[in-house]
């Protein structure tokens, strides 16, 4: 497998400082966070673009996915949902990232059964824009729909294969879902799994991979088992935790045990 780490891990850090980071420490891609408060963003203009492909290039990074935040289960019109995605994939194109990463943002006042179809007509519309540019864009396993089996209810309604699943291991867990089910749910649709650590239920401050709960090793073991052999991508939440510790400083440390849970596993 190959490994990546998000920049929601370094906010604000510029291209360069990302794919140097990425490069010292063995890390073979990167996940971009695509907001406005971010260097890379929808609002690049083809230069810019340019020039962030060819920073990754030159460091022998992969960009791995650009990771908005468009929410395609939201109720309200496609139209403003569309235009977002359309944006996203636009960017992971033009970056070369095969893969765009949404979430659900289901009402929870609203029966399931609503949301899934909201969200799959609108990834249903996505996944013929992301086939022409050959992106893929995959739905993360989160708030309204956090395990696997959620996930699959919106997907199998989609049926087309530029429409995909990304697995936060943290969300699963936190839904009470084993690493075994989520596979066996999200297989025929995985692209890419997102792998952290945090202390317990109630405190979801990001730790160094290997020092919280969260069950890595049997989700290592289960993708082995499987034969999967895509990317697992570090998601370190420090813009959301500043008190969390600098990520930079644990990445040599966080690649060896990914490494060493591959090695177990195979």
């Amino acid at each position: 497998m190959k490994l990546a780490f998000s920049t929601l891990g370094v906010p604000g850090l510029p291209v360069t400082d990302v794919a140097r980071l990425a490069a010292t420490h063995g890390y073979h891609g990167v996940e971009l966070r695509a907001h406005p408060e971010e260097p890379v963003h929808p609002g690049l203009d083809r230069a810019e673009r340019e020039r962030v492909a060819a920073e990754f290039k030159a460091a022998g990074v992969e960009v791995l996915c650009v990771a908005g935040y468009t929410r395609v289960a939201t109720p309200g019109d496609d139209a403003p949902v569309l235009a977002e995605l359309r944006e996203l994939l636009g960017l992971a194109a033009d970056l070369g990232a095969p893969f765009v990463r949404v979430f659900p943002g289901g009402d929870p006042d609203l029966p399931h059964e609503e949301a899934d179809a909201t969200a799959a007509r609108r990834l249903g519309t996505a996944a013929e824009h992301a086939a022409d540019l050959g992106v893929r864009v995959l739905l993360e396993t989160h708030d309204s729909h956090r395990t696997g089996a959620d996930a699959m209810r919106v997907l199998g309604l989609v049926g087309h294969r530029r429409a995909g699943a990304l697995w936060d291991v943290m969300h699963t867990w936190l839904g009470g879902e084993q690493p075994q089910d989520t596979y066996a749910a999200l297989s025929p649709y995985l692209g890419y799994v997102q792998v952290k650590d945090i202390a317990s239920p109630d405190d979801t401050t990001p730790l160094a991979l290997g020092s919280g709960v969260l069950p890595l090793a049997e989700c290592v073991d289960v993708l082995c088992q499987g034969g999967w052999d895509g990317w697992l991508c570090w998601e370190y939440e420090k813009r959301w935790y500043e008190s969390a510790a600098p990520l930079p400083d644990l990445l040599g440390p966080g690649r060896d045990h990914l490494s060493r849970l591959l090695n177990d596993a195979a």
